[in-house]
């Protein structure tokens, strides 16, 4: 399908849809022709998916066909009545939209920490930036593991939770600027490369994976996922397309700053695992295997769920999100 040149036989009712969408009072026969620009948009955004996916054309037909939509749903005065959709429709596909660009941050950041930790056990006197070698082996042997058992779970778990979900929404919040991102992860992956390296140096290397592999799954996946919204909301007034600049940073922003509620919830599910499981007598395949079932279900929610809602044509953006209660005024 050549979307152009469908955009443009179109046009003139999509324009029309979007007038009588934001036209306060409607006649009895302006009613009937909203209804049936609705209909016949709703066909067009169906071919235009279809064919081609997802584009600038049919992002904003979408957005049009929501706020007509609201004409004759309106939104619900309960705002409990609205979370089933929100997180069933709008969070998963607003996930869907960073699949790769988290995934891509993940990799690059453990190169990194390799890259890191592969310098520092090559060369010593990199390792001795960081203290004599009775602190490090102190650090090696009792600070890391003594770390998740010098506070009571449930203080633990406030603590981690509260500072990872600040560290995610600053993430997407400051994101816009490019170079926070970048700063971020490059971060954390030079502090797990030289921790990496100290906990090498004295033989103590598995008890590095196997104190982060619990809570760590979750957690860094979330953290790359706040990452990598950070970056397509950058990205979106760098390389608006069709849209300008204004209106792309407006509709991606409004999206995908819906993640910020996700990652609150799954950063305190790997709070609650660092807080109350890292820290257990348990063999380490369960402990190991709790952190991989929360990440699983994550990704599943993420993959799966937000893939079936990106088909339907969601797109994560809240003027989507709506349920009825209220109607139409008209003459």
């Amino acid at each position: 399908m050549d979307l152009d040149s469908y955009s443009a036989a179109h046009r003139e009712d999509w324009d029309r849809l979007a007038q009588l969408g934001s036209q306060r009072r409607l006649s009895g026969a302006e009613v009937d022709e909203l209804i049936d620009l609705y209909q016949s948009g709703a066909t067009n955004l169906s071919a235009m998916k279809t064919s081609s996916g997802q584009s600038a054309q049919a992002d904003r037909l979408s957005l049009t066909l929501s706020r007509a939509r609201l004409r004759f749903t309106g939104a619900s005065a309960n705002l409990l009545s609205q979370l089933p959709q929100f997180f069933v429709v709008q969070l998963p596909a607003a996930l869907y939209r960073v699949r790769w660009m988290s995934l891509a941050l993940a990799a690059a950041t453990f190169l990194v920490g390799f890259l890191f930790a592969w310098w520092a056990i090559s060369n010593p006197q990199v390792l001795a930036n960081f203290g004599s070698p009775a602190e490090r082996e102190a650090l090696a042997r009792d600070d890391f593991v003594g770390y998740y058992s010098e506070f009571s779970g449930g203080s633990f778990t406030g603590f981690v939770w509260t500072n990872n979900a600040w560290i995610a929404t600053q993430s997407i919040a400051f994101g816009i600027v490019g170079v926070y991102v970048p700063y971020l992860l490059f971060n954390t992956a030079q502090q797990l490369g030289f921790t990496a390296a100290i906990m090498n140096e004295f033989d103590r290397l598995d008890v590095f994976f196997l104190y982060i592999a619990p809570h760590g799954q979750l957690e860094l996946y979330a953290i790359f996922v706040a990452g990598a919204t950070g970056i397509m909301i950058f990205w979106s007034w760098v390389a608006p397309g069709a849209r300008t600049r204004a209106q792309a940073l407006a509709q991606d922003g409004r999206a995908l700053f819906t993640i910020v509620v996700g990652l609150i919830l799954a950063l305190l599910v790997s709070g609650i695992i660092e807080g109350f499981v890292t820290r257990q007598d348990w063999p380490w395949p369960i402990k190991i295997g709790i952190g991989t079932i929360a990440l699983a279900g994550f990704l599943a929610y993420q993959w799966t769920l937000g893939g079936r809602s990106a088909g339907a044509g969601n797109t994560g953006d809240l003027s989507e999100f709506d349920a009825g209660a209220t109607h139409i005024v008209a003459n």
